[in-house]
């Protein structure tokens, strides 16, 4: 096959070792293999499997198979509950009791290492299939696209009139920074650029915050039921939804729902919403049991401690039937027009509470989706002492995939080819398939530094915002940072899950962290040959539907070459993607490369005998199997 496993023990990564690879539902049949050396003195060989917080199961393996070189040893488990499972083997060797755990699969000692992970997922869980194969792209809604609409906004707020301004970083005279400044994109504004992101092949748009709010990011919420007048109306709302559907193209919302700005009509500190409303001057208020105050009204619990952020009782009844009842907010907005949800600091929302959303997602139809803002490896995520569940059934559909992210940038920037390719496996064994093939696969977000710039420019480190405000990539830098930006990009757009293009970066656009990552489009001056090439990757992306689903094997990974296939066993097809990260043109045999030219031949109908890619290049060969 593809795939040659490298370890003679036991390789979690491999079918030979595990099948099937990754997750599995509910009762699912999985088969177990370990590999010892010929005439090894093993005895008592077990898998030890168990759930966190229940009593461990002991499953001897038996000899299945004598080879040349090695033993076969043989079980089968079907876990029986759905969530996250741990495994480890222990055997009696040479008298001596050793265990085999994950890190390096070894014989060793029961003390350290990492055990092996087995998710268990609800059966028959699926996740929308409008997405898979697709493209995604993210605006931060008041730097995209301003249009010629005009709107009404509070006075205090101010308004950019150049396009290209550097956002307001600096703290005012009471050392605070009001994020007050504004550009003026909008809702219209990004209909009028939907013919661009259609040619980009973009099939889904994530919108940060669009809802009435006090400052520009718009995650401090005022009004959960308005569109924040600067970005225009419901109707205009409506109307971006049904143009772009029309185009192919689908919405997604951001939903902050973890806390509300304390300038909002629910706890209206300020007085912007009426005297005597909202929890801060009402005690009476009906919003009044959503928050916790320690010393009311001036001392509450807030978000990471910050004063204009307080924080919400998810689970308080009133709230939840408010965002999640039947004529509640994540129903009013996809009855709008939306597709679905994107949860803003999912690990600070309580199960039940993402429960509930799930459900209202859901009662709008299956084909509705809701990703969580999850930083870490989802599958074992730990929040507020509490083992989270996001992934087995009944949460989340998917997460923002912020370990390829970093596997991604830190490989091509020059990181441990190993290191990489470990880290891209794990996620694919943790993940049930249904996750992994909406998976949000992104290289900068509003919350992290321009991919550019952190490929092609000094670290941000500890520097400060006066600091990272006052640099800009040196044209060797900004040259440098554009091929391995492309050679990511390919990572991107090919690994198993869905690209998601933060807006501008397929335009070149630099900047370390906020808010110079949220600096405005660079309409007039992109780089234009840059989109080009995301319009290509765009192209093959949508050629074939092997992206969507198919599974992933690498064939050659070094520093500076990554081969790696997507299989498709159900459609008989496959792809075969190289890229290359060096300064140097390479030259790949196939016989060495997956051991079966007549094989390579008839994927792709001609004789290959090697195949040539130049510095900061690809290539991607596809067929059918």
């Amino acid at each position: 096959m593809l795939y040659k496993h490298e370890n003679n023990i036991f390789d979690s990564f491999s079918e030979e070792y595990k099948a099937p690879f990754g997750a599995v539902e509910v009762n699912e049949k999985c088969r177990f293999k370990i590999h010892m050396p010929r005439g090894s003195d093993v005895k008592e060989l077990s898998l030890v499997m168990f759930r966190p917080g229940y009593k461990e199961k002991y499953i001897p393996l038996n000899k299945s198979e004598e080879r040349q070189e090695d033993d076969v040893y043989l079980c089968e488990y079907s876990p029986e509950n759905k969530g996250l499972h741990q495994y480890y083997f222990t055997l009696m060797l040479d008298n001596t009791r050793r265990y085999i755990k994950r890190q390096g699969a070894s014989l060793g000692s029961f003390d350290g290492g990492e055990m092996f992970q087995l998710t268990v997922f609800e059966k028959g869980m699926q996740t929308p299939e409008w997405l898979k194969g697709g493209v995604m792209y993210q605006i931060f809604p008041d730097r995209f696209y301003k249009s010629d609409a005009v709107h009404d906004f509070p006075e205090d707020r101010i308004i950019h009139e150049n396009w290209y301004d550097m956002p307001f970083f600096r703290p005012d005279d009471n050392g605070k920074v009001l994020n007050n400044d504004y550009f003026g994109g909008d809702l219209k504004g990004i209909e009028q650029k939907l013919d661009y992101l259609k040619q980009l092949g973009v099939t889904c748009i994530y919108l940060n915050p669009i809802f009435e709010a006090h400052e520009n990011h718009r995650y401090n919420t005022a009004d959960y039921e308005k569109i924040d007048p600067m970005l225009g109306s419901e109707k205009d709302f409506e109307n971006l939804c049904k143009k772009a559907k029309e185009k192919g193209i689908n919405i997604i919302l951001d939903g902050v729902f973890s806390h509300t700005g304390a300038d909002s009509r629910y706890f209206n500190k300020y007085g912007r919403y009426g005297e005597k409303t909202g929890a801060y001057r009402d005690d009476k208020s009906p919003f009044f049991s959503w928050y916790n105050f320690i010393n009311y009204p001036d001392e509450y619990e807030s978000w990471w401690g910050i004063s204009t952020l307080p924080n919400v009782n998810e689970n308080n009844k009133s709230y939840t039937n408010y965002i999640c009842g039947d004529n509640g907010i994540i129903k009013k907005w996809i009855e709008k027009g939306a597709r679905g949800w994107r949860l803003d600091v999912a690990d600070e929302l309580p199960d039940e509470f993402i429960d509930n959303i799930n459900k209202a997602v859901k009662s709008s139809g299956n084909d509705k989706i809701l990703y969580g803002e999850v930083w870490e490896d989802a599958s074992n995520k730990e929040s507020y002492g509490v083992r989270r569940r996001y992934l087995v059934g009944g949460q989340l559909d998917s997460v923002m995939n912020y370990p390829f992210k970093e596997a991604i940038l830190n490989y091509v920037s020059g990181g441990s080819p190993t290191d990489f390719k470990n880290s891209i496996m794990t996620i694919l064994e943790h993940y049930p398939k249904p996750c992994i093939d909406v998976l949000m696969n992104f290289l900068s977000t509003h919350d992290t530094e321009r991919a550019i710039t952190r490929l092609g420019g000094i670290p941000v480190g500890f520097n400060d915002r006066e600091w990272q405000s006052k640099q800009k990539l040196s044209p060797a830098q900004y040259s440098h940072g554009v091929n391995l930006l492309k050679v990511a990009m390919v990572l991107q757009f090919f690994l198993p899950g869905v690209p998601c293009i933060y807006y501008g970066d397929e335009a070149g656009q630099e900047g370390y962290k906020d808010p110079f990552n949220r600096k405005c489009y660079p309409w007039d001056r992109e780089n234009k040959e840059l989109i080009d090439y995301v319009i290509k990757l765009s192209k093959i992306r949508h050629s074939s539907d092997v992206f969507a689903k198919g599974e992933l094997k690498f064939l050659k990974v070094n520093e500076d070459l990554c081969v790696f296939a997507r299989i498709d066993n159900s459609l008989k097809k496959m792809a075969i993607i190289t890229v290359n990260k060096g300064t140097i043109g390479t030259r790949l045999s196939v016989e060495q490369l997956i051991g079966k030219k007549e094989l390579f031949d008839a994927i792709t109908n001609k004789e290959i005998d090697e195949i040539f890619v130049s510095p900061f290049s690809y290539q991607v060969l596809l067929g059918d199997i």
